[in-house]
C-alpha cells in the first residue's frame, strides 16, 4: 500500500517535474532518497536515562528503532570521553519516509511557534535538505506529559537531485513551506 505522498509523487509531481525540468527518462527526474533524524544528547554522558528517553521519543517519531551515536574521540573541553553516547539517530526509506514527510509538512510544522516557512538556504548544493526542530513536542505522537526535558532534533531529507534547483522544486511539489 502506497501513502498519499508516494502516490502523490508518481501520478502528479514526477510527470509535471519531467516536463519542466526537460528530462527524457523517468530515472533522470529527482526523487526522495532518503530523511535521518537525529536527536543530540550532550548531558548523555552523566545520565543514561536521559538517552533512554531520547530513544523513545524518536522512537515514537519514526515509527523504527534508533541507532545510539557514541563519541569517536575524547574532548576534555566538553568532559566527553571516547566510546561515550551523545545522541541518537534513525534512517527513514520507503513508505514511513512518505509518511513521515507527509506528517512534518501537514501536522508539526504548523504547530512551531512562529513559524513563518524553511529558508531557502538550507540546500547543501547537491540536492539534500536540513532542518531543525528547536522542540520535540510538535509531533503529535509525544505526550506533553511525559517528557523530562524538551530537546530539539535534525532532519535531512536527501534527494537524488543534481542541484539545489531540482530539490527546491521536488520539496515544493510535496508542499513543503520553503521561502524563495
Amino acid at each position: 500500500m502506497a501513502t498519499r505522498l508516494n502516490e502523490h509523487y508518481d501520478t502528479v509531481l514526477k510527470p509535471k517535474l519531467k516536463e519542466q525540468l526537460g528530462y527524457s527518462n523517468d530515472h533522470q527526474v529527482p526523487r526522495l532518497q532518503k530523511i535521518v533524524l537525529n536527536m543530540g544528547v550532550g548531558e548523555g554522558s552523566q545520565d543514561s536515562k536521559k538517552v533512554d528517553s531520547a530513544l523513545g521519543e524518536l522512537t515514537l517519531i519514526a515509527g523504527q528503532k534508533p541507532v545510539i551515536c557514541r563519541a569517536r574521540r575524547s574532548v576534555a573541553n566538553f568532559k566527553l570521553r571516547e566510546g561515550t553516547t551523545i545522541g541518537c539517530k534513525v534512517t527513514l526509506r520507503g513508505e514511513r519516509m512518505y509518511e513521515f514527510l507527509d506528517r512534518l509538512i501537514t501536522i508539526a510544522l504548523p504547530r512551531v511557534r512562529d513559524f513563518r516557512g524553511l529558508s531557502s538556504r538550507s540546500f547543501d548544493g547537491r540536492g539534500n535538505f536540513a532542518l531543525g526542530l528547536r522542540e520535540q513536542i510538535v509531533f503529535p505522537e509525544i505526550n506533553y506529559d511525559e517528557i523530562d526535558e524538551i530537546r530539539g532534533m535534525n532532519v535531512v531529507i536527501c534527494t537524488t537531485a543534481n542541484t539545489d534547483d531540482e530539490a527546491r522544486e521536488l520539496l515544493r511539489g510535496f508542499e513543503m513551506p520553503i521561502n524563495n
